[in-house]
């Protein structure tokens, strides 16, 4: 593959490009006339259209259709779910409390419509898992209240997947809502929500292929649900009103049928690709920090800090070679600054300085082995000058 002159998308995590499967179910939905809602035949064409995206979702998590709920994002779901105010069985109860990962997205770490004063964050230790420690303490302390515990099931800035299993087992026997912010994980990981054990997991359009602005919540069962947050006129069984965006949901319709069937075929390809980075990196004398490198992570996502390296400025140089990558989240406005999940990670133990950030490098299905080549080259010409101009030596 020529890759000179052309410029090399390794920021996946961020934002996947969009599909051709799915571009074309957003154009081919545009010119569809018509309310989801209404019962003519105008009306029925677009709610099949929703309707078979449903269970496209669906399937993406061993869920079931009637238990997706569409929404404008991930963090829309977010905040529908991390509500003190539930329904089981149709009645009203309250959650007492919240806790949330320190390291994860701000969408969940914030605590969604909880008080303040009711959020515990929980720290990770130096390898990003959350600290079972703050976890078994934290459960002493909500004793037999009904309370909620939100995590995110891979960190979309270090890739780093908790470990649900013993997670869900601290929990069993316990009145606790359990809401996984899956968004990173579906496409890239197995993800079933009755393995995990959540009451509610949150996936998102854009980061299989999708068009943005699109994304939902899946229901463990129908029995138990939040209570709504956009109340109107009781689309989507009630749970979130509006009018549906038909258009993108169809593209994430059809972004969930391909991720269904990539997803096995490509896990272990791209696992590869992130491997040969760091593998060709140290061959070549480089040196950086793999962040989680001894946990499991996603097998597309690659995190890693060099000493007395800017991240944003190791970015801009990679970025002004034709490669863009992140210097961290890209879920704050443009914003470059201190990695949350990173300054968490030194919290937990990890010797490594949380000012300078880290890089991000996220594969997609698309991205090839002469791509991975041509990148490694430029980081290891970037990372071997910096490291020649702190010793005073020349680069070979």
């Amino acid at each position: 593959m020529e890759t000179v002159g052309r410029r090399i998308y390794l920021d996946h995590n961020a934002s996947a490009p969009l599909l051709p499967q799915a571009r074309e179910a957003l154009i081919g939905s545009l010119d569809l006339v018509g309310n989801p809602s209404s019962v003519h035949s105008e009306g029925r064409r677009v709610r099949a259209l929703v309707e078979d995206a449903r269970r496209n979702v669906a399937r993406l998590v061993g869920g079931s259709a009637e238990d997706v709920v569409f929404t404008a994002s991930a963090t829309e779901a977010a905040a529908t779910c991390l509500t003190p105010d539930w329904l089981r069985d149709g009645d009203e109860f309250r959650l007492a409390c919240l806790a949330v990962v320190d390291a994860d997205h701000p969408a969940t770490r914030e605590g969604g419509r909880f008080e303040d004063s009711a959020v515990t964050r929980l720290g990770v230790d130096a390898e990003g898992i959350v600290d079972f420690g703050a976890l078994d303490r934290w459960l002493v302390s909500v004793g037999e209240q009904p309370a909620m515990l939100a995590v995110c099931l891979a960190n979309g800035e270090t890739g780093i997947v908790q470990p649900m299993e013993a997670i869900r087992e601290r929990l069993a026997g316990r009145d606790i809502v359990l809401v996984v912010d899956a968004v990173q994980a579906v496409g890239r990981l197995a993800v079933d929500i009755e393995t995990l054990g959540a009451d509610a997991l949150l996936v998102s359009g854009h980061k299989l292929g999708a068009a943005k602005g699109v994304g939902a919540f899946v229901l463990a069962s129908d029995r138990l649900r939040p209570v709504r947050l956009i109340p109107g006129g009781g689309q989507e069984k009630g749970v979130r009103s509006g009018t549906e965006a038909v258009s993108l949901i169809a593209s994430f319709g059809a972004a969930a049928l391909v991720a269904n069937e990539r997803a096995g075929m490509q896990m272990e390809r791209l696992g590869a690709l992130r491997d040969s980075i760091v593998v060709d990196l140290r061959s070549a004398g480089c040196e950086l920090m793999v962040i989680g490198e001894r946990s499991l992570r996603l097998p597309n996502t690659l995190s890693f800090a060099v000493a007395g390296r800017k991240a944003e400025s190791l970015q801009i140089a990679l970025d002004l070679a034709g490669f863009a990558v992140s210097a961290g989240s890209a879920c704050s406005s443009g914003k470059v600054g201190a990695s949350h999940a990173l300054t968490a990670m030194v919290h937990g133990g990890l010797d490594v300085d949380a000012g300078l950030g880290l890089i991000r490098v996220s594969l997609g299905w698309d991205t090839s082995h002469e791509e991975i080549r041509a990148f490694t080259r430029t980081l290891a010409d970037v990372l071997l000058r910096g490291q020649a101009a702190k010793t005073g030596k020349r680069a070979a």
